[in-house]
């Protein structure tokens, strides 16, 4: 058995702040930052609440760990269960889940369960099986979760050595990043960190815009959708972390927007251009910046960090797809014969 008083760890964190010209000049942002969390073990910003929740796990004595998943969360639980020695159910919607992260889960030894119905249906599932077979939940609805993920925040802070930008911009699915934000700067805020606190902007896929629609009628009402977007990893219907989220908006006096797939793959065509690269979902972060700046909301001249919450290789088929197609930024492979005139006509053409 592991040692319960041992942290179950990678290490995660310390995630790179990158600049690109390419991205600035995209968004029509002179000051612009990407916090890659794509950079953690898993590939995904999943680990740093994982370590934290997985530990928790080990400390109760759990018998076994679950989760509902589009994806990220079910590779970072397969990992740390693996880490820790202790068994691991992942539940995923059944052909819903990208390639890279559905092997990541079945590689890291997690008994995967394809579930027959969306997110919503494998949370509610997920939540079922902790009440009645005992084992233990490691959604974001887990308040250990978030103590990890608030360190997204803390660490870029660190990184701008506590100098707060004026917006940090993220991809909103279930909502957990997004209340862990707010969390971490009303911290950092009563610990004297910072004076000042950055406007949160969460973004969401136009197919699975819940919380933007509650956004737009003043969160009077908790709005559900049937989520649909190529960005799987925030298809997700009903978020979880709704009311601690809308928190986070009201203290920040943040915007809750909504962006199209076309808008997140291009978005993603010039991250992924520049170098950077990340997957579908993390893209809607630079996304929604545009749209903002481009209606005037957020200055050219801004502070913005942009949160990248999981790796390129996290949806390959989503890649393939769009280089496949007749995108202005489409970069398909070019099938050549083996001679070195064919070559020269390729780099002609560059």
């Amino acid at each position: 058995m592991p040692d319960s008083a041992a942290p179950v760890t990678w290490p995660e964190g310390n995630t790179p702040l990158v600049e690109r010209d390419a991205v600035r000049e995209f968004t029509g942002v002179r000051r612009l930052s990407l916090k890659h969390e794509g950079m953690n073990p898993t590939g995904s910003f999943k680990d740093r609440g994982m370590t934290v929740a997985v530990t928790d796990a080990v400390r109760c004595g759990a018998r076994a760990v679950a989760c509902a998943s589009t994806g990220n969360t079910a590779a970072s639980l397969a990992a740390y269960a693996a880490h820790a020695r202790i068994p691991a159910l992942v539940l995923v919607p059944r052909g819903n889940v990208a390639a890279g992260k559905l092997a990541q889960a079945t590689a890291y030894g997690a008994r995967t369960l394809l579930v027959n119905g969306d997110f919503d249906a494998c949370l509610t599932l997920a939540r079922d099986a902790s009440r009645t077979l005992g084992v233990y939940l490691a959604n974001s609805v887990n308040p250990w979760r978030l103590e990890g993920q608030k360190t997204i925040v803390w660490e870029l802070l660190e990184q701008l050595e506590w100098r707060p930008p004026d917006w940090i911009a993220l991809p909103a699915g279930a909502l957990g990043n997004t209340a862990a934000f707010g969390k971490a700067l009303r911290e950092a805020r009563a610990l004297g960190l910072i004076t000042t606190v950055p406007r949160i902007l969460a973004v969401q896929a136009a197919g699975a815009a819940p919380f933007a629609r509650g956004f737009a009628h003043g969160f009077t009402d908790r709005v559900t959708v049937r989520a649909e977007t190529v960005a799987t990893a925030i298809r997700i219907g009903d978020p979880a972390s709704w009311d601690r989220a809308v928190r986070t908006i009201r203290e920040t006096d943040g915007i809750v927007t909504m962006v199209t797939d076309s808008d997140i793959m291009e978005a993603k065509a010039v991250l992924d251009g520049s170098g950077v690269g990340c997957e579908p979902a993390s893209a809607a972060s630079v996304a929604g910046v545009r749209a903002l700046a481009e209606r005037g909301v957020i200055a050219s001249d801004a502070h913005v960090v942009c949160v990248l919450t999981g790796h390129v290789l996290k949806d390959p088929d989503a890649v393939s797809s769009y280089h496949a197609g007749d995108s202005k930024r489409a970069n398909p492979p070019i099938q050549v014969e083996p001679t070195l005139d064919e070559v020269e006509r390729v780099l002609r053409a560059t």
